[in-house]
């Protein structure tokens, strides 16, 4: 899942909230362009002749239903996906913090490489199960939902089944991570502005070309990855995927060989057109969410407003504002009884 410009002045329910809806909404809206990419990752037919001709044919062959397959297993995912990533995120920089709370630039990208793949691993199973009814043909399916998905891979080919590909995951997760962090670092130095006040059009900007950049590099391993939990002995045209492999090295072997190695990159244009709206979705939708949790904490005047309010200041996490208001609060009723006594 993308990543979000982390605020300090919400708290981690505030996060885990905000991250959970804006990555539901924007995956829903963009899901014909993540089927596209799947199928063409893992070379069904659908998508032999061309980006614009795999709608029709996907839409002639499954109906609308078909943009959609998938779709819940990967909504689900985001939720323990991310208060697993936020949990382990936060442990490995406080881990890595000097005695002043700071982290160097390197420790910090070590810190959200680790995250993504600690929140990878509880989610995979998860992942496999979208591949899967996504690559399969939803009018005469194997597998009816999320959970029928899962107990059957586990039943008919293992737990490992649902781990099959993890390790690219993992490599992957460098060239990704590597990419996304040197675009946003310039970014952020070139609107040479505090990240809590960039509006939703810079956010839009940074989340297009640094997912953009990060997403090209890994896109080699994740084909191989989609190829990986696609294969299987027990469905038909063994799930689909154009090349036959007994590995993942064999599978890189297969592909370059058969295919070229520019089909590593299949899929790339869906994906790269589903950048735009995905981003700024999620971006767009996250920042409403926050601008409201801002509003409710007492940073900001109004939920439609980057207007800070006055004498407030904003280096305080939440409950240290909540703290600092019901001292504030104490003082002037104390004062305030003092003044009656008075007279």
């Amino acid at each position: 899942m993308a990543s979000v410009k982390k605020d300090n002045r919400l708290t981690s329910s505030q996060s885990f909230l905000c991250v959970g809806f804006s990555g539901v909404f924007s995956k829903t809206a963009t899901s014909p362009l993540e089927v596209v990419k799947i199928k063409s990752q893992v070379g069904s037919f659908h998508c032999k002749r061309g980006f614009w001709q795999s709608f029709l044919i996907i839409y002639q062959n499954e109906g609308l239903r078909g943009f959609w397959k998938g779709n819940l297993a990967s909504c689900l995912r985001l939720f323990p996906y991310t208060a697993v990533h936020l949990t382990t995120y936060k442990k490995i920089v406080h881990l890595h913090m000097d005695e002043q709370g700071f982290i160097s630039q390197w420790r910090a990208l070590l810190a959200g490489g680790l995250a993504g793949v600690a929140a990878a691993l509880v989610t995979y199973p998860l992942e496999v199960a979208e591949t899967r009814l996504i690559v399969q043909n939803c009018r005469q399916p194997t597998y009816i939902g999320v959970v029928h998905t899962l107990s059957k891979i586990y039943g008919n080919e293992g737990l490992l089944a649902l781990y099959r590909g993890f390790s690219l995951t993992v490599v992957g997760a460098f060239p990704f991570s590597v990419g996304c962090y040197a675009v946003y670092m310039n970014l952020d130095k070139l609107w040479q502005e505090p990240p809590f006040r960039f509006t939703p059009l810079q956010n839009f900007i940074n989340g297009c070309l640094a997912a953009g950049v990060a997403q090209t590099l890994s896109h080699p391993f994740e084909t191989v990855k989609r190829k990986m939990q696609a294969q299987s002995a027990r469905l038909p045209h063994l799930g689909g995927v154009d090349v036959h492999f007994t590995g993942m090295i064999d599978c890189f072997v297969q592909v370059v060989r058969n295919k070229g190695v520019l089909s590593l990159w299949n899929g790339l244009t869906a994906n790269t057109i589903k950048i735009v709206p995905y981003f700024g979705l999620l971006f767009t939708c996250f920042e409403m969410c926050k601008q409201v949790c801002l509003y409710r904490n007492g940073y900001i005047i109004s939920p439609l407003s980057y207007k800070l309010t006055p004498g407030v200041d904003q280096s305080l996490g939440p409950y240290e504002l909540e703290e600092v208001k019901r001292y504030l609060k104490n003082r002037n009723f104390g004062s305030g009884d003092s003044f009656g006594n008075r007279w």
